[in-house]
């Protein structure tokens, strides 16, 4: 197939855009690089399936061959990254997402919509389901990112309803994994980094509030049989295996062998207590589940960052 892959030179996009020249697919990456690297995608560049695209999703798209299948990746992802381009990330899952439909109509491809878990917001509901309305300030400082992807999947299901367009919407739980920058501002990025460097681990708040964490290579399983499947979703890719902070920084310290202390700072507002997908769905529609140990994910990221910091 001919694949577009908007957002694949970021953290995500580069190993979805390996995976799929690697199943022997034809990739055009478009990436604006706010976020994105060209580090990420250099092993690609020169290999004959594989263009890169300087270019932002929310302006008209450049000339295109007919594509048969596309990603929506594009759209900072981390706190940081969409706090410091707010505009950017709200115009990118609006306009930026209109635009892939209308090439999706146009080619007959079908889309997969990139959503997030954080449209659940600070959850009243654990596990966390696809039925699921969610807990969200829609004026918080982390409003411009639950929002947009919000408004994302209204636009795509409506969009689909209307136009035919064969979409589908998956919504991504914490990922981690080599390529995601060292000041991405995630909590595993942060504490590779700070351990590495001797520096303490800053926990918010008392380090109770619970995660799920995601290698990269599940996400990626988990991103290619939904859009090799019919499900329009919206579907859970996700760890369902919860630990708390106080847990993933001990298990840092460990694996990197680092003398760093730990120190505590007070919890950022509209941070989530807890954050745990329910998968059931993806279980039973895709016969998909994540298969790499929290354990063994880390001491790759680890090696990645041992490597470039």
């Amino acid at each position: 197939m001919i694949i577009l892959v908007a957002g694949g030179a970021g953290f995500v996009g580069s190993h979805l855009c390996a995976r799929l020249i690697a199943d022997g697919n034809t990739v055009i990456c478009l990436d604006n690089l706010i976020t994105g690297r060209v580090e990420n995608i250099a092993a690609l560049n020169g290999h004959q399936n594989f263009t890169f695209i300087e270019h932002d999703i929310v302006r008209n798209l450049p000339e295109l061959p007919r594509v048969d299948r596309i990603f929506h990746l594009a759209s900072p992802a981390s706190p940081l990254a969409y706090q410091l381009f707010p505009i950017e990330t709200m115009r990118t899952n609006s306009e930026g997402t209109l635009r892939l439909l209308e090439l999706a109509q146009r080619d007959g491809s079908r889309l997969l919509f990139t959503s997030t878990s954080e449209v659940y917001g600070d959850p009243l509901q654990h596990p966390q389901r696809e039925d699921y309305w969610g807990n969200v300030n829609p004026i918080g400082r982390r409003s411009m990112y639950d929002e947009a992807k919000r408004y994302g999947e209204a636009l795509v299901v409506n969009y689909a309803s209307i136009h035919g367009v064969n979409a589908a919407i998956a919504r991504i739980f914490n990922t981690y994994g080599p390529r995601m920058r060292p000041d991405d501002g995630r909590i595993i990025s942060n504490f590779v980094t700070q351990a590495l460097h001797g520096d303490a681990l800053t926990i918010y708040g008392d380090g109770t509030q619970t995660r799920s964490f995601q290698y990269i290579d599940d996400l990626i399983n988990g991103l290619t049989r939904l859009a090799d499947s019919a499900c329009a979703g919206p579907m859970n890719i996700g760890n369902p295996e919860e630990h708390t902070i106080l847990e993933l920084a001990a298990l840092v310290l460990e694996i990197t062998e680092s003398p760093s202390p730990i120190s505590y700072a007070p919890l950022p507002v509209d941070d989530p207590q807890q954050r745990r997908p329910d998968i059931s769905l993806a279980r039973q529609a895709l016969h998909w589940e994540p298969t790499i140990p929290l354990r063994e994910g880390l001491t790759r990221t680890i090696s990645y960052y041992r490597e470039i910091i």
